[in-house]
């Protein structure tokens, strides 16, 4: 048998002790003053809650396929924001040129000129001959247009046509001290 005995009908319950008290006290407390509280705010018991008004002039925030303040950035923007910050926007714009270099100017002249180098806004491309590079010289403006239409106006202000790279006969075997070197029978 256990050490309890059943309550039999008609006893009390036993008396609460002061940590019960106290609970009860301090729960008594708090709905007094959410009642208050709602009292304040001019709400009674069964009312229906009013919707939240906004101030005038501020937009809705609402949730669903619409882009609003609360998403998260995209990718693209936040590339975009970067090469502001940083100042690469150019650069940036110039190397796609130089990627994209065949679409732009075309698969005839992308056989035969490449681009090198940019550097405060010149554009340097190599022709493999001079007669290229003279009909690249000869169509430098029209490709400055081309290149605006594709980056924006300004990122390239000019555009520098250089021709095939010859050796060097500064020295070497067909260096002669008094001469041209192997180019004086050249004519």
């Amino acid at each position: 048998m256990s050490d309890e005995t059943p309550e039999v009908e008609g006893e009390e319950p036993p008396e609460p002790t002061d940590e019960d008290t106290r609970i009860a006290d301090a729960a008594a407390s708090a709905l007094a003053r959410a009642r208050a509280g709602a009292a304040d705010k001019g709400l009674r018991p069964g009312m229906r809650p009013k919707k939240r008004r906004r101030p005038i002039g501020q937009a809705p925030v609402l949730s669903g396929s619409a882009r609003d303040g609360r998403d998260p950035a995209l990718l693209g923007d936040q590339l975009d924001r970067l090469l502001l910050d940083r100042g690469w926007k150019v650069d940036v714009a110039v190397g796609s040129v130089m990627g994209r270099w065949p679409e732009i100017v075309g698969p005839d002249i992308a056989a035969h000129v490449e681009p090198q180098t940019f550097v405060d806004g010149i554009l340097t491309v190599r022709a493999d001959s001079t007669a290229w590079a003279t009909q690249m010289r000869l169509l430098a403006s029209s490709l400055l247009a081309r290149i605006d239409e594709e980056i924006g106006a300004g990122a390239v202000s000019e555009l520098k046509v250089v021709g095939p790279s010859a050796p060097s006969w500064n020295r070497g075997p067909r260096r002669s001290p008094d001469s041209r070197g192997p180019r004086d029978t050249y004519g």
